[in-house]
């Protein structure tokens, strides 16, 4: 009988806590971009000239943006990584969702979401 290819136990231990610990990580960092897009942004400014208070409004509707932009992307981390949670669960984690086959160690360890192997996502561009 055939085996099917993937990494041992020990090993998926080792991105479970790699993994775990960006989530901890992640969820911080999006705690962080949330209570900066909702503070009220009043930096006491109100008796500065007229000018710099229009310039610091539309500043402050850009960063609004890009924070909640940023956040978007935070959570889509947050949720790429627990789905990779599932997969160590699963004993899927590491395996190209394309090839089949094992996903380099190096490439897990940089990008531990990952569900393609570099090979098959450069056959993708």
């Amino acid at each position: 009988m055939k085996s099917k290819v993937r990494y041992n136990d020990k090993e998926l231990n080792v991105f479970k806590v790699l993994i775990e610990k960006k989530i901890q990580k992640a969820k911080a960092d999006l705690e962080l971009l949330k209570s900066s897009y909702m503070n009220d942004g009043n930096n006491g400014t109100d008796d500065t000239a007229p000018t710099f208070k229009a310039f610091e409004e539309g500043s402050e509707t850009m960063s609004k943006e890009a924070n909640t932009q940023l956040a978007l992307r935070q959570e889509k981390f947050i949720r790429d990584l627990k789905n990779a949670l599932i997969r160590i669960e699963n004993k899927t984690y590491g395996v190209c969702r394309v090839t089949g086959k094992l996903i380099n160690k190096k490439r897990l360890h940089l990008v531990p979401h990952a569900t393609l192997s570099i090979e098959a996502k450069n056959s993708q561009k």
